[in-house]
This record gives C-alpha cells, sequence and structure tokens, in this order.
C-alpha cells in the first residue's frame, strides 16, 4: 500500500471518529435495534392497561394485545426492519460528506490537482464506511435477540437465525452506502446522491416485495429477506444456499459499484481554484 493510500486511510478515520460521525451512527443503528421491540411490547402492555376503554368504545383488543407481546420473532423482525429503514435513512444523510460533499466544500483538494490519485481518494471510502456498517448492523441486530427474548414471552428466535438475518441485513445496508459513495462521489453532489438513495430505500423494496417474493439476484430485497429469516425460523439447504448466493451477487454489485466511482473520478475534471475554504 503506498503512502498515499495510507494517507487517505489515515484522513477518512479521523474524518469519520473526530467528528463524532462514527459515534452519532453507532448509536443510531443500536438505538433502533433496541428500541424497536421495546415498542413493540410497550404499545402491547399500553393496550392492555387501555382495555377497558377501548370495551366501553365497543373494541376488543385481547388478541392485537397477545400478539405485540407474544413472540421475540417480532422483535428481533422489527430491529432489522427499522436498520435497514429508518438507519439506512440517517446512514445516507450522515455520510454526505464523504460522498462527495467535501468536493463542493472545497474541504480538501481532490485528484488532478496536486497529485491525489484517484484510488487513494475512492479506495478508503469503500472499506471504511461499508465495513463499519456492516458490523454495526450485525452487532445490532444480534443485540436485539436477547432482549427480545426477555421482553417477549416466547422465545421463538434462536442465535443462529439472529446472526444470519443480522449478516443479510449488514449486507443490505452496506449496499446503499456503496450507491451513495458511487453516485455522490462521481457527480460531487451528495445531496441529490442521498435523494435518489433514500428514495430508493424505501421504494424499491417494497415493489419487489409486491411483485414477486423472490430475492435471488436481487439486492433491493435483502432487507425483506432479513425480516423473513427471523419469522421463518431461520434457512437451512437449499435456502441457506440461496442466501449465500444473493450476498455474494450484492458483494458483486458493490464492487462494480467501486470500480464505476473510479472510474467516474478519473474521467472528471474537478475545479478546485478559488479563493475561498469552507471547512
Amino acid at each position: 500500500m503506498s503512502n498515499q493510500t495510507t494517507a487517505s486511510f489515515k484522513r477518512e478515520f479521523l474524518a469519520f471518529f473526530r467528528t463524532n460521525t462514527f459515534t452519532i451512527i453507532a448509536c443510531v443503528i443500536i438505538g433502533l435495534a433496541l428500541f424497536s421491540p421495546t415498542l413493540i411490547v410497550g404499545m402491547g402492555l399500553l393496550m392492555d392497561a387501555l382495555s377497558d376503554v377501548y370495551d366501553e368504545m365497543g373494541m376488543d383488543v385481547s388478541d392485537m394485545t397477545d400478539i405485540l407481546t407474544e413472540y421475540a420473532s417480532m422483535g428481533v423482525a422489527s430491529a432489522a426492519e427499522g436498520i435497514t429503514g429508518a438507519g439506512v435513512i440517517v446512514l445516507i444523510l450522515l455520510l454526505n460528506k464523504a460522498a462527495g460533499g467535501e468536493q463542493k466544500k472545497r474541504a480538501m483538494i481532490i485528484p488532478k490537482s496536486s497529485g491525489l490519485r484517484s484510488f487513494a481518494y475512492i479506495f478508503p471510502k469503500f472499506i471504511i464506511y461499508p465495513v463499519t456498517a456492516f458490523i454495526l448492523t450485525v452487532l445490532a441486530v444480534i443485540a436485539s435477540w436477547p432482549l427480545s427474548i426477555l421482553l417477549f414471552r416466547y422465545g421463538d428466535v434462536t442465535f443462529n437465525s439472529a446472526l444470519i438475518a443480522g449478516i443479510v441485513s449488514g449486507v443490505s445496508v452496506m449496499f446503499y452506502v456503496c450507491c451513495h459513495l458511487t453516485l455522490g462521489t462521481a457527480t460531487g453532489k451528495a445531496g441529490m446522491s442521498a435523494a435518489v438513495c433514500i428514495s430508493a430505500s424505501i421504494i424499491l423494496p417494497t415493489i419487489f416485495a409486491t411483485v414477486s417474493t423472490d430475492y435471488m439476484f436481487n439486492p433491493f430485497s435483502l432487507s425483506t429477506l432479513a425480516a423473513s429469516i427471523i419469522y421463518t425460523g431461520g434457512v437451512s439447504g437449499r435456502d441457506l444456499l440461496d442466501v449465500v448466493v444473493s450476498m455474494i451477487f450484492a458483494i458483486g454489485i458493490m464492487v462494480i459499484l467501486y470500480f464505476v466511482a473510479l472510474f467516474a473520478q478519473n474521467a472528471r475534471k474537478i475545479d478546485n481554484t478559488g479563493s475561498e475554504l469552507e471547512l
């Protein structure tokens, strides 16, 4: 690894940790994983406490109360859905600066202006941010497992199911981070990239889930797949092979996205002239 690439890794690490971006992302992802099952049980207990009020209104909520407080699988699945939903949105917004935002503000000198090669500029981003998002997501989903076992009446989720669902969720989050990094660094328009990626994370999984339940070779369905693994009690045999192939395919697309970002960076002529400096 060249000195320039090493220096770029150091710069990205410092920008990630010293600005408290990592701390905020970790708190959001882990917080969502712990808050989601707690919220579901809390809603069930609240409905049970207000059962007399509902009875006076002619509404029997006993069945709904039982559903909301019965199975731990609902808690872990909601944690995975929260991370791949709201968690992705927050993550994308917090990574705007890394995804091309620094180009617009001239917070650094970019390739072709002072000798910083495109590889040294792009490569650290596609290692630090997606890998961090993956690790935090896996840990968060796993953390929701013992909490759900504790809060719900029936612990119908195994550790292996939570682990596999966490890995699938992690790959899903990684995919959106890579999309944001590619589009943002290629165009230098982080806001536009965030809008596109957030829209895709909200709309496309719903469309694919409605049209077909097939998740093979479809990275946008990984978030739905993670919740399905929890509800169905895990995967085995042929289903496990399909899950592995789907994740490998998603990772392959991420590699392609990296090369697209690298090619776009090499092809662009970035103007860093001007006397203003915005930090």
